[in-house]
């Protein structure tokens, strides 16, 4: 019998230099060729990550550009690619990522429908259509960005849809001090505690590309439906690699009934 498909999967975790889009690109093809000697088929990246994220810097950047490049360093790796750039579209800006194959074809873009924080609102229009699932390497994948997944409801109709691997390129900082007290909501806890949560919740694996620290949360992660982290990073540069495996997700699937019970 054969066995169900499985996909190994790398996040990188590093952070973006506003304003070196050259520089940011030579670290995915760094990264990307890492990934690649790891046995990784797919490569997710953090948001924003060739632009840099600052949304008030970033906003009028090249997205299509950027894109070109990505599929370029794609095709050179030979390795599928999921990527985060600004998207120009009849006159709104939009944050967007992006999966793109072995051979840099576009599979699907999708734009952030829950934006974060002022700068973002104020710049960027917010995503209208739901995350399209694509095949990849036999894995239904959808992808989501940052502020997306904290949303119970945004995860579950991702899962609805038959998606099995939710890839999410993210930016979460650190809070500053408040008083001298540390801030009242630590944003470790989104990719700690919220992100294995949701992958718990609507049974499906969630790969999760944040910037390292000392600006970013760092702790880039790629949770099952069991609600493990079974692979995670700190808060430094690095490559954060695991298996997504359908035996596992159909286990999952049968051991809690939260996704059959609830649709």
């Amino acid at each position: 019998m054969t066995e169900p498909a499985s996909l190994k999967v790398a996040v990188l975790q590093a952070t973006g230099v506003v304003g070196d889009a050259p520089r940011n690109l030579a670290t995915v093809e760094e990264f990307a060729r890492r990934a690649v000697e790891r046995g990784a088929r797919l490569l997710v990246t953090p948001e924003l990550f060739v632009s840099g994220y600052d949304p008030t810097a970033v906003a009028d950047d090249d997205g299509a550009l950027h894109r070109e490049r990505l599929a370029g360093i794609a095709r050179s790796a030979g390795v599928a690619l999921v990527a985060s750039t600004v998207d120009h579209e009849d006159g709104k800006r939009f944050i967007s990522a992006s999966l793109l194959d072995r051979h840099g074809r576009e599979l699907t873009r999708y734009h952030k429908a829950h934006l974060f924080g002022a700068a973002e609102n104020t710049l960027f229009t917010p995503g209208r259509r739901p995350p399209q699932v694509v095949a990849l390497h036999g894995v239904p994948v959808a992808l989501g960005i940052c502020f997306d997944v904290e949303f119970p409801e945004f995860t579950r109709a991702v899962a609805r849809s038959g998606a099995e691997l939710l890839c999410v390129p993210t930016a979460v900082p650190l809070r500053p001090p408040v008083d001298g007290r540390p801030a009242p909501f630590d944003t470790r806890l989104v990719p700690s505690m919220v992100v294995p949560t949701r992958a718990l919740e609507s049974q499906l694996f969630i790969a999760y590309a944040g910037h390292a620290g000392p600006s970013f949360c760092g702790l880039s992660c790629i949770s099952d439906p069991y609600g493990r982290r079974v692979a995670a990073g700190e808060t430094g540069e690095e490559l954060v690699v695991a298996d997504v495996s359908r035996r596992v997700l159909r286990a999952a699937r049968r051991d809690t009934g939260y996704l059959a019970l609830r649709g």
